[in-house]
């Protein structure tokens, strides 16, 4: 072991550990590996940044602008009124027809993007079937992840793979080519999920709360105790605020900085807060009464504007949301977006903090007040995502036909004309700029940088895997190992390892360590290295075991899962899809040359 083999492993270890711990974005951590092969030598800078101009980021740069355009033409809100139309309230149609809807966009854009889009819809077709939500969603985010071996474009770890082939001489990943596993894990996985993991599911919503949809969520908010109040001076049992309007009262908040322990004999003075919790109905008939005013009320933005103007939503905090972390003083959410959040939501918790000092988190669900347009621009902004009952409308059905053919159409220049995918993507991402189905500002406002920052960054790793002999000798060791041990038992080991790495880190971290210690360990053994490629690409996106996968993570909340729900229904479905791997890969791809 040279002394670069021995610090890439150090770096490699900590990188992992440090993924794992998720205390700093993955996207510093990968910045950071590429600066340490700098420092330490085993890089250039120009090896190091290469993967920045690799064909690897410019495939996923085009996709992703072009997956802005299908929302911004309202492609996806057009499918979810198809759906709501063919399923109507049957829930074993409504469940088999989400699945199936969000496979089949899974495979065309990431499982990410596929499963914001369908979150909404979903919810919003859950409360008009009467359904519970957990029953829907955890099947929707699974159903996403199962599409990612379909094709080439379904998942950036399939573009990483693939790029990461082309170092060790082979062909690259043809669009289509895992087509043969990922159709059948399709088929299996839906099925699975339809007859046995639905059962698996728990129910955590109460039958009213199903019943009454979005009226019967519990908020927090916050009551001001008014100058005039006739509740002054008077106690907290006496005033009856709790139990005249349904409300729970959490704490008494005085002087901005006291929490008090709200008991009955506690006396209420001028400008206390009360938080209180409860359903959307209840909380509004605070405006009725005399004495207590909605603090979000007693604060409006544009004294002049008429009550009767105001629109009220839950918008719901989607990955990459700028409200996440920050609090609505921190981000003064009132005065930059002259919105009032009335209510926070949060995975059926019950907050015990003044809502201006709330961090909110990813899923948490706002219920928020003011006029209709500056809701609208909240969404267009990707700052929340409205659930609403009611049928969305698409923006402009013509560039929608428009974006979904030039989409399909990029796809058609890689397949048939042999156009690298790469370019194909960008010639689409071209088209839709020139045709206006989405301007330059919002696709680069919207795309997922961290994403191509990660790939671009890690990609350097894989360089220096290889150019340090770190591959070659962790392969030396896999095979001193495993000695005469069979090719499908070794095949085995790498689907396990890159399972295993996948939950605590990103699917395209562990594929970029695992990739080249297998491709290498496959030439020591004079096998083909295809076959290992593309086993590592099937077991990166079986992220089914924990809520750490991007998709699940948006599930996680509105559908009041637990950490241990995806492990028990998650399971099962990882063993199928390996039994499927194991006897499909190594019969499409001979494991000899």
């Amino acid at each position: 072991m040279t002394l670069h083999i021995g610090l890439l492993l150090v770096i490699v270890v900590v990188s992992l550990v440090l993924f794992a711990l998720e205390r700093v974005p993955v996207d510093v951590i990968a910045i950071g590996v590429m600066l340490a092969l700098i420092f330490s030598g085993m890089l250039t800078p120009e090896e190091a940044f290469a993967g920045f101009g690799s064909s690897t980021v410019l495939l996923i740069l085009g996709l992703l602008i072009q997956t802005e355009a299908l929302t911004r033409t309202g492609v996806v809100d057009y499918a979810g009124r198809l759906i709501y139309r063919y399923t109507g309230s049957s829930p074993n149609r409504v469940l088999l027809i989400i699945m199936l809807a969000s496979a089949v966009v899974g495979a065309f854009m990431s499982n990410t993007a596929s499963t914001a889009f369908f979150v909404p819809l979903v919810i919003g077709i859950a409360r008009r079937s009467k359904l519970s939500p957990a029953l829907l969603l955890m099947p929707l985010a699974f159903a996403s992840i199962l599409s990612s071996s379909v094709t080439l474009v379904s998942t950036s770890s399939n573009i990483l793979i693939s790029g990461l082939m082309r170092n060790y001489g082979l062909a690259p990943m043809g669009m289509f080519e895992l087509a043969p596993v990922g159709l059948p894990i399709v088929a299996v996985g839906i099925a699975y999920m339809f007859f046995l993991g639905k059962r698996l599911i728990p129910d955590r919503f109460a039958p009213e709360e199903i019943e009454g949809g979005l009226e019967s969520r519990l908020y927090v908010t916050e009551l001001i105790i008014s100058p005039e109040s006739p509740f002054i001076g008077k106690t907290l049992g006496e005033s009856a605020i709790g139990r005249d309007l349904d409300l729970r009262v959490l704490r008494i908040v005085r002087e901005k900085k006291r929490y008090l322990v709200p008991r009955q004999e506690q006396v209420l003075e001028h400008d206390d807060v009360l938080l209180v919790e409860g359903g959307r109905d209840e909380i509004l008939k605070v405006k009725t009464m005399n004495g207590a005013d909605i603090k979000a009320d007693a604060k409006l933005s544009d004294p002049e504007l008429d009550l009767e103007d105001l629109g009220l939503v839950e918008g719901l905090i989607l990955p990459g949301s700028p409200l996440i972390g920050r609090t609505l003083n921190g981000i003064r959410f009132r005065d930059r977006y002259g919105l009032q959040v009335l209510a926070i939501n949060r995975h059926g918790q019950s907050l015990r903090r003044k809502l201006s000092l709330i961090r909110l988190e990813l899923g948490d669900s706002l219920l928020i007040q003011g006029e209709g347009e500056r809701i609208a621009q909240l969404e267009r902004d990707d700052i929340i995502r409205i659930l609403e009952t009611g049928e969305p409308l698409i923006p402009n059905p013509q560039r929608a036909r428009l974006a979904i053919s030039i989409f399909v159409g990029s796809l058609a220049l890689a397949v048939f004309l042999n156009v690298p995918l790469a370019v194909a993507m960008l010639i689409g991402a071209l088209l839709v700029f020139l045709t206006r189905c989405v301007t330059p500002e919002e696709a680069y406002r919207n795309l997922e940088w961290k994403a191509i920052i990660l790939i671009g960054s890690m990609l350097a790793l894989g360089v220096a895997m290889d150019k340090t002999g770190t591959a070659d000798y962790l392969a030396g060791v896999l095979v001193n190992l495993v000695g005469e041990a069979s090719p499908l038992l070794i095949l085995t080991g790498f689907f396990i390892i890159t399972v295993l790495l996948t939950q605590p880190m990103s699917n395209q971290a562990a594929a970029v360590v695992v990739v080249p210690v297998a491709l290498q360990t496959a030439l020591q053994l004079q096998l083909d290295p295809r076959p290992f490629a593309m086993m590592i690409a099937v077991a990166a996106s079986c992220s089914y075991l924990t809520p750490l996968e991007p998709s699940c993570l948006m599930v996680y909340a509105p559908g009041r899962y637990k950490f241990v729900d995806f492990l028990k229904v998650g399971s099962i479905l990882t063993v199928l899809i390996y039994f499927i791997a194991i006897l499909i890969v190594p019969t499409i791809w001979s494991l000899t040359p």
